[in-house]
């Protein structure tokens, strides 16, 4: 990664002296990445922001941006913009001068504001909604002016506090897709907060994962996804199948499965024999077989099918084996062996299987 832009030591934020809502947490971000902070609500996500905002005071350490210390600086000196997901825009001013606002209380030239408003309303696609009022804005639109007034100053990091979590299914997918164009476009260091995983793997340069004010896991999308570093990241992010087990033979990747009492190959190391583990395998990971003739090293699995979820592109089977619940994400339309009470057959090899350390 290049050198960092914002960084972040050490912080740490409490609310009453005894618990922590950010708990020491380190992290670089490199000039004109676009990082997402990921994590349930209580995470301490949405509270490392408003530090970097200069919204919230650190309780401990430090906040640096371009190499100076902007732990103490006021919120207004710190040349940041952000995006709330209320929007926040002003019902007596036009869309126009909305975006200007931010550049008149700099005393910008008149000639400049009216540039750089043009410039951004071309940017989010409003060019000829520039004379209207928000409340004649659809959600979407006024999401535009908001990101439009907070890049119009041209500030040295953008942050996004779930900025798309008022908006529907459809718009949101939508404006997922325009925050990324308009990032490419200009290249802002940019800091998006969100409890939605679809928005964080769509988005991302990074993703920094939180759980109790602590980092659990920060990398690129795929990454986190396919090599989460704890069981927690494993199944906060996507969906998620585990299974305990104890290393049987670390040199050949040997695992035994307690519950499924089978043994089975993984790729890379596992870990210490003896050395109890966790064995995640992704829905999708898994297929259907209709024997349990299968080439070494695949495993077979028998799952009694509870129910299935249909998703039109995929059917999502909810099923046990031995007692241990699995989850199969069968692609394309729904086989008519698969229905509730069925009895199938899954297999999957080493190249399927994520081992974390328990």
């Amino acid at each position: 990664m290049d050198e960092a832009h914002l960084r972040l030591r050490n912080l740490v934020k409490s609310y009453d002296g005894v618990s922590s809502a950010v708990a020491g947490i380190s992290i670089d971000i490199a000039r004109g990445e676009l990082v997402t902070f990921l994590g349930p609500s209580g995470s301490g996500k949405t509270t490392t922001l408003l530090m970097i905002a200069g919204f919230e005071t650190p309780t401990a350490g430090s906040i640096e941006l371009a190499g100076r210390d902007l732990t103490r600086v006021k919120p207004y000196r710190r040349n940041i913009g952000i995006v709330f997901q209320n929007y926040a825009l002003f019902p007596h001013m036009t869309v126009a001068r909305n975006v200007a606002f931010p550049l008149r209380m700099r005393g910008r030239p008149r000639a400049e504001i009216e540039a750089r408003v043009a410039k951004l309303l071309d940017l989010v696609g409003l060019r000829e909604l520039a004379g209207r009022s928000p409340r004649q804005l659809s959600g979407g639109q006024q999401q535009r002016v908001a990101l439009a007034r907070a890049l119009v100053f041209e500030p040295e990091v953008l942050l996004l506090d779930e900025p798309l979590g008022a908006l529907d299914k459809t718009l949101r997918e939508q404006m997922q897709v325009e925050i990324r164009r308009i990032h490419r476009a200009l290249r802002v260091t940019t800091v998006y907060v969100t409890h939605d995983q679809t928005e964080a793997m769509t988005m991302s340069d990074r993703i920094v994962v939180f759980n109790r004010g602590v980092i659990e896991q920060a990398g690129p999308p795929l990454e986190i996804y396919r090599r989460p570093a704890t069981r927690f990241v494993g199944e906060f992010v996507g969906d998620s199948n585990f299974f305990a087990g104890t290393v049987t033979d670390a040199p050949a990747g040997r695992v035994r499965l307690d519950r499924l009492d089978t043994t089975i190959t993984v790729a890379g190391d596992p870990g210490r024999p003896g050395e109890r583990v966790d064995v995640l395998v992704r829905p999708e990971r898994l297929r259907l077989v209709e024997s349990r003739d299968v080439p070494a090293p695949l495993v077979t699995l028998e799952l009694e099918v509870e129910s299935t979820v249909n998703y039109g592109d995929s059917l999502l089977v909810l099923g046990k084996a031995k007692g241990q619940p699995v989850r199969v994400r069968v692609p394309g339309a729904a086989p008519a062996a698969v229905h509730d009470g069925a009895k199938l057959l899954v297999a999957w090899g080493p190249e399927d299987v994520h081992v974390v350390r328990a």
